[in-house]
């Protein structure tokens, strides 16, 4: 409707063109949904955006406008508000045209092309395989593919991609950690660091590699430790640093990569299994040290140095990314020759412009938020546009247990898993409650209500929509009731009741909330539409007889119409990748 509307804007703007009035022909005239229904449907500011251009006042201008607009079916009265808002009133044929569109259009009801199959590359998740996922790395899980289905479903070829960090010190921790397990396996006696990983899931994979290995890997802790300096309260890291280096000289690179790559895999497997659970599967899993062995990190630092934005201080070499907006220089390679986090990620960066995407996502946790401006300074120093990176930011999510915090940490071991989660509350409750808020906003996950049956929760509320809409043509047929979907299109101008109006005009918003879910990046947008859908016909159901007896043409109209909101429940929830049960 909306696009009715613009159009007949555009074609009354012409005609004033014609008439000698210069206007801005590429002007956007955007469309609203008013909120008070005493101004009408909808609801265009056009006239006040373009009044000083033509040099009129804004209700003058409304005016002129008004006199241009071609007549139209759909489009009952015209009005002025305010200081220069045109208001539209439509016809109810208008909203009861929805009806036979979304019979038409049944899965695909929604969905457009205004993507033009331009290419999007989006990176979600993307959690260290240190751990198994936990409940914190489920919201990014649940918004990231969410997304991705929106933006499928109006018309843009998506990519979705998991970064594996599978190169970096936090893998180191994790060796040291499985390594120091399996030797406890064999009745050492050590002191195991605190800022070691220290969940059940090392155990387990220390238990693989004795399985396995036996004892291949088991040296004296004498012989590991003495050369180690001395643990005190402020040496942790450094601790673990010299840790590390003497994994590796006592093993030896070719079992110490056993031991990395068990971890790796085993962890990497894990976190697989459980995305799939979670209805998750990606395009691409993309390795970090792929980076490292093609020489991708050192080919990025080096097109940086040509172009003098590196710089060299305490041995270490910089980035010059104040240059480009960041509050400060970035380590690219320590002053032990290691390339940083950053070095990898930058060369990640390139790698994907390098694919030619016409948009980048990354979806990452809050606590990146600083990570944003040294990348976008990259992209600047190489000359690309950083408008084709888009970074959402997913926040965090607490999770309660009869109103009591769960504590989550992936090193102290002390986290409530996805599997864990999804398992107890059931996949579809987690994916909804995960995007029912804006990604930027924190959220409570209250693990009760997720598992509650009843209406205060709100994806049982909009499931049992769809499922009591499947039982009323249950009870139709045991009824012994005749349904005739023809007759029930060809009497749609009997849904004049206020409850049935009320569900035909949020039936039409359905495709812009699609449009506006999927381009502003907020599937919450989709959430909230289906439970208010669910609410209208809730109301509707307990204060009207659906299956009138001594009126066919009635009956067939308003099953149709429940037919169609049956429809869009389904379409929505699929693209959220909820279930649509036929009964509860």
């Amino acid at each position: 409707m909306k696009s009715i509307i613009q159009q007949s804007i555009k074609t009354a703007l012409s005609s004033l063109n014609q008439g000698g009035i210069n206007i801005d022909s590429k002007a956007q005239i955007l469309i609203e949904q008013t909120r008070n229904k005493a101004h009408g449907d909808f609801a265009s500011n056009i006239a006040m955006i373009l009044a000083k251009e033509v040099g009129k006042a804004p209700r003058d201008f409304a005016k002129l406008i008004i006199q241009y607009l071609p007549s139209h079916p759909y489009i009952d009265k015209v009005e002025i508000a305010g200081p220069g808002f045109i208001n539209f009133t439509m016809t109810l044929s208008a909203f009861q045209s929805i009806i036979p569109e979304i019979l038409e259009k049944k899965e695909l009801f929604g969905h457009s092309q205004i993507g033009q199959n331009k290419r999007i590359h989006i990176e979600f998740v993307s959690a260290n395989p240190t751990g198994p996922l936990h409940v914190g790395h489920g919201r990014g899980a649940a918004y990231g593919d969410s997304l991705a289905r929106l933006l499928t479903a109006v018309g843009y070829s998506v990519h979705r991609e998991y970064y594996v960090n599978d190169a970096g010190r936090q893998m180191d921790i994790l060796a040291i950690s499985i390594w120091l397990r399996y030797l406890e396996l064999w009745g050492n006696t050590l002191l195991f660091p605190n800022n070691g990983y220290r969940g059940s899931y090392v155990w387990d994979i220390a238990n693989i590699a004795k399985d396995i290995y036996g004892k291949k890997f088991c040296f004296s802790i004498e012989e590991i430790f003495q050369p180690l300096p001395d643990l005190t309260e402020n040496n942790h890291e450094q601790y673990l640093d010299s840790l590390i280096q003497r994994a590796k000289q006592i093993l030896g690179n070719d079992n110490y990569r056993i031991i990395f790559t068990l971890g790796l895999r085993s962890i990497l497997d894990n976190i697989h299994s459980d995305l799939i659970g979670f209805g998750i599967e990606y395009d691409q899993w993309f390795s970090e040290y792929s980076l490292i062995e093609k020489n991708a990190v050192e080919e990025v630092i080096n097109r940086l140095k040509e172009l003098n934005y590196l710089y060299q201080k305490d041995n270490a070499w910089w980035f010059c990314s104040t240059n480009f907006n960041d509050e400060k220089d970035r380590v690219v390679i320590r002053e032990n020759g290691q390339f940083t986090y950053f070095a990898s990620d930058i060369a990640y960066h390139l790698n994907k412009i390098d694919r030619k995407y016409d948009k980048i996502i990354d979806i990452w946790g809050a606590d990146h938020h600083g990570y944003i401006p040294r990348i976008k300074a990259f992209f600047h120093a190489l000359n690309f546009d950083s408008q084709q990176l888009e970074v959402k930011l997913v926040q965090f999510a607490t999770l309660y247990r009869s109103k009591e915090k769960v504590q989550m940490s992936t090193r102290s071991g002390e986290f409530v898993t996805l599997q864990e989660l999804y398992e107890e509350v059931g996949k579809d409750a987690a994916r909804f409650f995960y995007i029912m808020r804006s990604a930027d906003q924190h959220m409570d996950f209250d693990l009760e209500l997720a598992k509650s049956k009843s209406n205060d929760n709100p994806v049982y509320y909009i499931q049992y929509a769809h499922a009591r809409i499947s039982s009323i043509f249950r009870q139709m047929e045991v009824r012994e009731l005749i349904f005739d979907l023809n007759q029930g299109k060809e009497n749609i101008s009997l849904l004049n009741q206020p409850n049935e109006i009320d569900l035909l005009r949020h039936l039409c918003s359905y495709p812009e909330i699609i449009e506006d879910s999927a381009t502003q990046g907020s599937p919450h947008l989709l959430a909230y539409y289906l439970l208010e859908l669910a609410k209208k016909f809730h109301i509707y159901y307990n204060n009207s007889v659906l299956l009138v007896i001594e009126n066919p043409k009635l009956r067939n109209a308003r099953l149709v119409l429940i037919m169609v909101v049956k429809q869009t429940i389904k379409n929505g929830l699929t693209l959220l990748d909820v279930s649509t049960p036929e009964s509860m």
